[in-house]
């Protein structure tokens, strides 16, 4: 068993530039055998990119590094791989139309060729004893990945990852795709790490979360470190102070008790989706903030899917009362005044190869036209409003979205809503993967377009914003309502919890 306490790796001076924006300046700092380490920040504060440099994803621009003692400047992931650093990406990380199997061992087939001939079932036995390993027992791998939703996707990277039996594992924004059973799983295996000598490096936007796993927090802003702090020091006013460079204490929530209108303004009317909802009803008022909450599988993100239209309805309807129209499809939505916020951001909410100019303006085609020509200075003004009003952190508006950090990605989301003027928005996870400071301008936008008259869904595994924000709550298991709640009357969370299981 490796010996605890020593230096695995050190970053030392470590600058990285892409074009004019600096991400990381000067950082410096060293993992431990036998330690779990945090990296905590806001959104942009560099966190993705430190960790990416050392498992080898990208060079740094100058600085130096060290693994276990010898200087390491790895040429690519595997490379990284081969000498025992594995890292669990933020965003999406299999192939959607090839195996579960050829997901694994992805960059490794060579073990299974026998002549020319890749022995496939050999791959499919050997990742079923790598999905074992973290126990997960209920994955085929010899079916497609696409089969499989983004928790159990997620699971499948990790298992690719732990198949290498790495020294230094690194696990990126992992946990907010995974209900509390796959937390636990990738729980386990840090704390099985760190036990046995080896280390782990997580980063998170859920600061109870850290607290409670890591055994030390570094700190960063802007790209810059800014403390390193023990277990023994954790505060949490003071790291949230620190990790957006001015206080934030308490609850940022609402904190008024002002209702809503009568008028209701979208219904489902005994809706039958293929997947989850049998007979859902639902009603939706003006001006209301109308939250939905439960277990990950429990139906709620088909509601939001099947709402816009994106589920197919078979049986019932969805209405826009005021004008009288059914929602057959998300067309129709977008067209009267509908906008949708996916769970899936990088795959159903925006267009990553394109710019922070064009998924915005995707939004106003109609708004921003001038007969058959889109006017060029009404649709500059209609971005250049929502990048200045989000604060967007971007060199500028025609910078890829795939290059930006998960908070600003979901700023740009907002932004085509926000553009649109949309009168009824559902929102599923509006807050997933971003930090402290991004969701609180995020629920104080919320709330200004319920004062503007908008009515807004929120979707939300996380009963502290449901809680927080909501005027009404629907609890859901198993595709129905267990039960609802209202703000006027206080929510006690252990009475939420009992009716989700």
């Amino acid at each position: 068993m490796p010996e605890k306490g020593k230096v695995l790796v050190q970053v030392k001076d470590v600058c990285k530039n892409f074009g004019v924006t600096i991400a990381l300046s000067h950082v410096d700092f060293v993992v431990k055998t036998g330690e779990i380490r945090g990296l905590i920040g806001e959104n942009g504060s560099g966190k993705s990119t430190v960790s990416s440099i050392i498992a080898g994803m990208q060079p740094a621009s100058s600085g130096e590094m060290a693994y276990k003692g010898k200087p390491w400047k790895p040429k690519d992931v595997l490379e990284a791989q081969a000498a025992g650093i594995g890292m669990i990406v933020q965003e999406a990380g299999t192939i959607a139309n090839i195996s579960v199997a050829e997901n694994i061992f992805l960059g490794s087939y060579q073990k299974f060729r026998k002549g020319p001939i890749i022995d496939k079932k050999a791959m499919v036995t050997e990742a079923r004893k790598a999905l074992e390993k973290i126990g997960v027992t209920h994955i085929n791998p010899a079916l497609p990945a696409r089969m499989y939703d983004m928790q159990e996707r997620k699971l499948i990277e990790i298992a690719k990852c732990m198949y290498n039996n790495p020294e230094l594992l690194i696990v990126d924004e992992t946990t907010t795709a995974l209900s509390q059973s796959g937390r636990d799983i990738i729980y386990r295996i840090m704390h099985e790490m760190a036990d046995a000598g080896k280390a782990v490096m997580i980063i998170s936007h859920d600061l109870n979360e850290m607290m409670e796993q890591c055994d030390t927090l570094t700190v960063l802003r802007d790209g810059v470190i800014i403390d390193n702090i023990d277990k023994a020091d954790f505060d949490p006013d003071d790291i949230k102070q620190k990790m957006v460079g001015r206080e934030i204490k308490g609850n940022y929530y609402r904190v008024d008790n002002d209702g809503y209108s009568d008028e209701v303004v979208l219904k489902a009317d005994c809706i039958t989706t293929m997947h989850s909802l049998l007979c859902f009803d639902l009603e939706l008022h003006k001006q209301e903030i109308l939250g939905i909450g439960g277990l990950s599988d429990c139906g709620m993100h088909t509601v939001g899917r099947a709402l816009y239209g994106l589920e197919m309805v078979v049986d019932g309807e969805v209405r826009i009362s005021d004008r009288n129209v059914v929602v057959k499809n998300a067309q129709v939505a977008f067209r009267n005044g509908m906008g949708y916020v996916s769970k899936n951001r990088d795959t159903e909410s925006l267009e990553l190869n394109a710019s922070i100019y064009n998924n915005i303006a995707s939004t106003g085609y109609d708004k921003n036209s001038t007969g058959p020509f889109i006017n060029p200075f009404k649709e500059r003004a209609y971005v250049d409003k929502q990048v200045r009003a989000l604060m967007i952190k971007c060199q500028n508006a025609h910078q890829p979205v795939r290059a930006l950090s998960g908070g600003n990605k979901q700023k740009v989301v907002f932004g085509k809503w926000c553009a649109d003027d949309a009168d009824i928005l559902i929102l599923d996870c509006p807050t997933r993967g971003v930090d402290i400071g991004v969701k609180a301008a995020m629920y104080q936008l919320i709330y200004d377009m319920k004062k503007q008259g908008k009515s807004i869904i929120m979707i939300s595994e996380e009963l502290p914003e449901l809680m927080g924000m909501c005027d009404r709550l629907l609890i859901m298991r198993d595709g129905q309502i267990s039960g609802e709640f209202f703000r006027k009357d206080g929510y006690d969370d252990r009475t939420l919890i009992e009716y989700m299981i």
